[in-house]
């Protein structure tokens, strides 16, 4: 067996050049948690291979104007106790881009993280040996790296941008360029004719901010979206020291509550108050902002159609609220889906924007986009010229930056025609069977919440069977098959429970891409069930694993 997990928690004990304990996919906010567990606690020799030039994962790539965390930093950092990184003071509610990399580089520094990561490495493939039990990982290079255990922590999005087939792409003369693409030296948008294409979290947060250095700006709304004000406040130094005091419970709470968030429903049906009290509480909500409105104001808006009607019927005045002119607030108004049901959309003046004169939108599902020319876009009314196109049109999100690599476990299987067959099955978002010693950090069939909560449960939850796996001597872990069949089952029939299946078209159930197969990704049930479950396995001695 490679590695001690005696070895003291500073010193990475000695290995065959090339062979490792464990290799780690990606530098972000799961993977630099996860070095820090195998290399620094368990005493494993790890590597982390890296496709981007630094840390932070979505935050480095991620660079777009107006990109910023839609989660309180209060709870959007790492909750571990280790006082080199706890000195770290958040400048408001929710930080932009460039605080959340800053801080990301802080944590990377204070623990010592970047000598055990190679950046600059894509990894293209990795193939189970049974022979010897370990994984063979192959880098765009082609270089070989081997290690007994493989852990993807590559996100659900950012590494890999989708952009649709548009006639006539490779015409246009002027700029285009993919949020998720975003130049490290920026794009020239000043006095530009800009369009955008895609109102989903990205677009909402990049409109308000490319509003003000356009000449003109036309927002291509292909699915108009419910969004929700962030209130973003600035924090001085009386209010951090009290955020500080309490983080500690914060994050507490957010680990053992709905979404991952340090708060809670009330606990009373929206159905089953009066509209004036029904009212006032959900404008106390929405004066307060952000997630909070749809996980902490009536605990079944996500459950019961009838009672999520009302509480989207009060938003869709909001949004007539917001917009001085009727016609274009109608057009933001969704009419084919139910607030909740696909990806909440925290913003900031996204709505108070088409207030300015030099914005307008335009609304696809009533002038089409048929192509784009030489100097702009071709609508059914006509072309528009532009200078600058750009995609806010999102990524092959969940499955698909674990099938940008050619994984590939017992006889060869590959994880892309796995997941064809039977879909993005997996146990409780840890692991699929067939491909032992390979991990996931948040992949698919685990939840939709806070992220920073998930993914730190997620490495403390797989580092723990890896410890399991070392000290009993065994070099081998695969989740049984008919366990993931039966997690799989159960997602299905909880997603039916409430009101997502009403969304539509989403990247919560793969639709996004063109062709795609509509399927569950998530477990939408409660964070404190799904924390429940797996930690009843753990304490169960893993029963859904074979150790060997």
């Amino acid at each position: 067996m490679l590695g001690n997990s005696q070895s003291h928690p500073n010193e990475e004990p000695t290995a065959t050049a090339g062979v490792y304990d464990a290799v780690v996919i990606g530098a972000g906010f799961g993977g630099l948690y996860m070095l820090h567990r195998l290399r620094d606690t368990l005493g494993m020799r790890v590597l982390v291979l890296e496709e981007q030039g630094g840390v932070g994962g979505t935050w480095f790539m991620n660079r777009y104007p107006g990109a910023r965390c839609d989660t309180e930093s209060s709870v959007y950092s790492y909750g571990f106790p280790d006082d080199r990184i706890d000195e770290w003071r958040w400048s408001g509610k929710y930080p932009e881009q460039e605080e959340l990399l800053r801080y990301f580089n802080f944590v990377a520094d204070r623990l010592d993280l970047r000598r055990s990561i190679e950046f600059g490495t894509r990894v293209s493939g990795a193939r189970f040996d049974e022979t010897d039990s370990m994984w063979n990982v192959t880098k765009a290079s082609g270089e070989p790296v081997r290690a007994r255990f493989l852990i993807a922590a590559v996100g659900m999005l950012a590494s890999a941008p989708y952009a649709p087939s548009i006639p006539g792409f490779d015409d246009f003369a002027g700029t285009v360029v993919h949020t998720g693409a975003w130049p490290a030296d920026g794009v020239d948008l000043a006095d530009k004719r800009i369009g955008i294409l895609g109102t989903g979290s990205t677009g909402v947060q990049a409109v308000p901010q490319l509003a003000k250095q356009a000449e003109h700006l036309y927002v291509l709304q292909r699915t108009p979206q419910f969004t929700i004000p962030a209130r973003h406040v600035e924090y001085d130094d009386a209010t951090w020291d009290k955020v500080k005091q309490q983080r500690p419970a914060l994050f507490e709470k957010a680990r053992w509550s709905l979404g991952g968030f340090p708060w809670e429903h009330n606990g009373r049906s929206v159905l089953n108050v009066s509209g004036e009290e029904r009212e006032a509480a959900l404008e106390e909500m929405w004066d307060k902002g952000g997630f909070e409105f749809l996980w902490g104001s009536y605990k079944d808006i996500l459950t019961n159609p009838e009672a999520n009607k009302l509480v989207t019927d009060f938003v869709k005045e909001k949004i007539r609220s917001r917009v001085n002119d009727p016609a274009t607030a109608e057009s933001l108004v969704p009419n084919d889906h139910p607030l909740g049901s696909r990806r909440p959309i925290v913003d900031t003046d996204y709505m108070e924007t088409f207030n300015r004169d030099n914005v307008t939108l335009l609304d696809l599902r009533r002038d089409a986009l048929l192509g784009i020319t030489e100097s702009g876009i071709r609508l059914e009314s006509g072309e528009l010229p532009l200078d600058v196109l750009i995609l806010a049109t999102g990524f092959d999100a969940v499955t698909g930056p674990y099938l940008r690599m050619d994984i590939r476990g017992c006889n060869g299987q590959r994880l892309a025609d796995k997941w064809e067959d039977v879909g993005a099955r997996s146990h409780l978002g840890f692991a699929t069977s067939g491909f032992p010693n390979f991990f996931m950090v948040a992949g698919p069939g685990s939840m939709f919440i806070n992220y920073a909560i998930l993914m730190e449960q997620h490495v403390e939850w797989i580092s723990n069977l890896i410890t399991r796996v070392r000290d009993t001597g065994a070099k081998v872990v695969e989740v049984h098959e008919e366990a993931e069949i039966r997690w799989a089952n159960h997602i299905n029939e909880q997603v039916e429970k409430t009101i997502i299946p009403l969304g539509g078209n989403s990247w919560w159930n793969g639709t996004n891409i063109p062709g795609r197969e509509r399927r569950t990704l998530f477990y939408f049930g409660s964070y404190r069930q799904y924390r429940e479950i797996c930690d009843a396995e753990a304490a169960g001695g893993y029963q859904n694993y074979a150790i060997s």
